[in-house]
């Protein structure tokens, strides 16, 4: 029996539950100030490398699962705000991790694209969800609110995510963790 045909599947479960566990974590460094929590969305870190690292499957899950599993056990962030951010987050993870897969060179420069394609198209899913809820609950939802809540209180988390996601993919490609490819092949590190 192939031992890596066994085990790869439970590694990759055992990193999304580990992604999935920093993200429970890490809003607690930025909770105390919530304003400061919403600027740098510690929420869409884990998402994204969980939809990176672990494929779109488990990214969309994380992503989806992650929000309302701390509204309902911690309160935070409301329900109204998680039900939004799950299918932001899951469109998040999804988005990284099914353009990164399909992508012929897995490199930085494909890192990038990916990243900025999944931001837009998970603040677009919100920005869908935040419409819909506000129709059910009568308030409204303004294209002011859009551009605001989407990308101008965002603007440090989303330099964070720029900066911090592909050094992170950089040094598990260095320690051998997880390679880039080119082309169907992985590159070896010099």
């Amino acid at each position: 029996m192939n031992e890596t045909k066994t085990q790869r599947p439970v590694q990759t479960l055992a990193m999304a539950a580990m992604l999935m566990a920093v993200g429970f974590i890490l809003p607690f460094f930025t909770g105390q100030i919530p304003q400061i929590g919403g600027m740098l969305c510690p929420l869409h870190l884990p998402v994204l490398l969980c939809g990176l690292l672990c494929g779109w499957k488990y990214g969309l899950a994380v992503g989806f699962i992650l929000p309302l599993l701390r509204s309902a056990t911690l309160s935070m962030p409301p329900m109204y705000t998680a039900i939004a951010m799950a299918f932001e987050l899951a469109a998040y993870g999804f988005l990284a991790g099914f353009l990164y897969a399909r992508s012929r060179w897995q490199c930085v420069i494909s890192l990038y694209r990916c990243l900025i394609a999944a931001m837009i198209g998970g603040r677009i899913v919100w920005a869908v969800a935040r419409v819909i809820l506000s129709g059910v609950s009568g308030q409204a939802f303004t294209w002011q609110m859009f551009l605001s809540g989407a990308f101008l209180t965002a603007i440090p988390g989303i330099i964070l995510q720029l900066v911090f996601i592909p050094a992170v993919m950089v040094a598990l490609d260095r320690t051998g963790l997880v390679r880039f490819r080119r082309g169907g092949e992985t590159v070896q590190a010099a």
